[in-house]
């Protein structure tokens, strides 16, 4: 056994747990996936599995889960279709992993490192709003739209706000009843009961809950059938009569369509769209884990491009890694990668031999574990410490916010990273040069030093500086610390000297500027 491994096995008792919790978490979001997809319900779970053991064996992301993404829901709807059958899409599906293999064999994982830390938690900050808010219908029994639905426009007609009014004409009692009761049993585990007795640390209070939702609904059914939680309102996972016939539900591709140029586009847009997902999400979970070990980009992407390829082989929808179950396995303490692995394991296990079990569960009860989640992601201490940091950093990071909870994720980090990359031209603009003013006993020499780097896009900032020196004066401009200036900047420097400087009758002398 391998140093990584034995590192993997020694956190077996925090790594259960969470990986128990991931489990309840994951499955009704492969079947809301799924469903929204237009794909069979199967294949959402395929993911989840695949996502979990092969995903989470390959890669050496210690805390990041992953399985089929909401956003890439509407990509595949269309891509069904557009191709005219799910065995056609499959295809297209081990086309995008395979791409995805060959971006992490060329390293193109390094994008992950670009995008800005602002950015990355306003991300986090914005699913955590999103989860919390997205979740509350599900609690008081409205399940219009599906689980895992991240963006703010939903499927139903309704979006992220008006979905929270239109909810108060669909209450179900006994939902709100299980969601109230199983709230009050994970803040009890948590503020006070783990405080108390290293037991309660071991046993999940996710878990207790849902144990809870599944008690609740075997008594109801039995004694009080109008206080049951109706079939709508619970986890819906396709029933096998026996573990032979699991097998039947797995789906092959079509290989025959290996020749049609639309299935090769849809595959490029899968790589290109759950590899900017899962690099996304990759530098979150580095962000959010307490220990703040770096994954490797690169072998992530090769991670998930060979999940790709099985999941596309045996019937499984596309698979990123996801920063709804990474952060539930974060939350609920996962040491290792070994809780990614295990909830892939439980999903397989649980969907071949008790399924019946699994669509015990109400919706409403998962609900509870996911407002919990949604509300340690987007504490308000995170709020009050990025103001402390600073406009530039406050800014990018509110406006990600905002976009992402009015948007979609990948449209809300695209503005996030504009306004960023605004805040990083602006210091560089103001940055570009310092403008000292020394006198002397008969007049005032003015020294303008430049910065180390010095880009065209300075070249304004310094024009005007040079146009505020006053006439009948002296200016020395330093460049010797520079270790590169654009020729933009020499070319205007160069004017000022034989131009405007003797208009103005400004003596100029000029230091390691034009020998760069």
């Amino acid at each position: 056994m391998n140093k990584e491994n034995k590192g993997m096995f020694s956190s077996l008792k925090q790594d259960l747990p969470a990986s128990i919790v991931v489990f309840f978490v994951a499955v009704p979001l492969c079947l809301g996936i799924a469903l929204a997809s237009g794909a069979p319900l199967f294949s959402g779970l395929i993911a989840g599995i695949i996502g979990g053991i092969v995903v989470g064996a390959i890669s050496n992301s210690q805390l990041g889960v992953s399985g089929p993404a909401a956003g890439l829901a509407i990509i595949v709807l269309h891509a069904i279709q557009d191709l005219g059958a799910f065995d056609i899409f499959l295809l297209a599906v081990i086309i995008g992993g395979i791409i995805q293999v060959l971006l992490g064999v060329i390293k193109g994982g390094i994008i992950g490192y670009y995008f800005p830390s602002s950015v990355i938690k306003g991300m986090l900050a914005a699913i955590g709003i999103i989860i919390f808010l997205k979740q509350i219908p599900h609690a008081f029994g409205y399940d219009r739209d599906y689980e895992g639905d991240l963006d703010f426009f939903q499927p139903d007609g309704q979006n992220t706000f008006s979905e929270l009014f239109n909810m108060l004409n669909y209450i179900s009692p006994s939902s709100l009843l299980t969601a109230a009761v199983a709230l009050f049993i994970l803040l009890l585990w948590d503020l006070f009961l783990v405080k108390k007795s290293k037991v309660f640390k071991i046993i999940p209070g996710p878990l207790v809950a849902v144990l809870f939702g599944i008690i609740y609904q075997m008594v109801s059914l039995k004694y009080f059938p109008n206080m049951a939680v109706r079939g709508e309102h619970l986890v819906s996972v396709p029933v096998s009569e026996g573990f032979s016939s699991f097998f039947s539900n797995f789906t092959l591709p079509d290989f025959s369509q290996l020749a049609n140029s639309q299935v090769w586009v849809v595959g490029f847009t899968i790589a290109i769209v759950a590899s900017i997902e899962t690099l996304l999400c990759v530098e979150a979970t580095d962000k959010l884990d307490p220990e703040k070990r770096i994954t490797s980009t690169n072998r992530e992407l090769y991670a998930q491009g060979f999940g790709n390829i099985i999941s596309g082989l045996i019937g499984g929808l596309p698979i990123t890694q996801v920063i709804v179950r990474s952060s539930a396995n974060i939350q609920s303490g996962g040491k290792s990668k070994l809780s990614a692995i295990l909830h892939g394991v439980l999903i397989l296990v649980c969907v071949a031999f008790i399924p019946s079990v699994l669509n015990l569960i109400p919706l409403s009860v998962l609900a509870s574990v996911l407002l919990v989640v949604g509300f340690k992601l987007a504490k308000p201490q995170l709020f009050k410490q990025m103001y402390k940091t600073g406009w530039e950093q406050f800014i990018p990071f509110i406006v990600t916010v905002i976009a992402i909870v009015a948007t979609d994720l990948l449209m809300g980090i695209g503005i996030g990273m504009a306004t960023g990359i605004f805040y990083i031209l602006r210091t560089n603009y103001r940055n570009s040069s310092n403008l000292v003013v020394k006198s002397n006993e008969n007049e005032d020499v003015y020294h303008l030093n430049l910065s180390e780097e010095v880009t065209f896009l300075n070249k304004a900032q310094i024009a005007k500086t040079l146009d505020e020196i006053p006439p009948n004066s002296k200016l020395i401009i330093n460049g010797e610390k520079s270790v590169k200036i654009a020729y933009d900047v020499k070319e205007n420097i160069e004017e000022f000297k034989n131009f405007t400087s003797k208009t103005k009758n400004i003596d100029v002398e000029i230091n390691g500027i034009f020998n760069k």
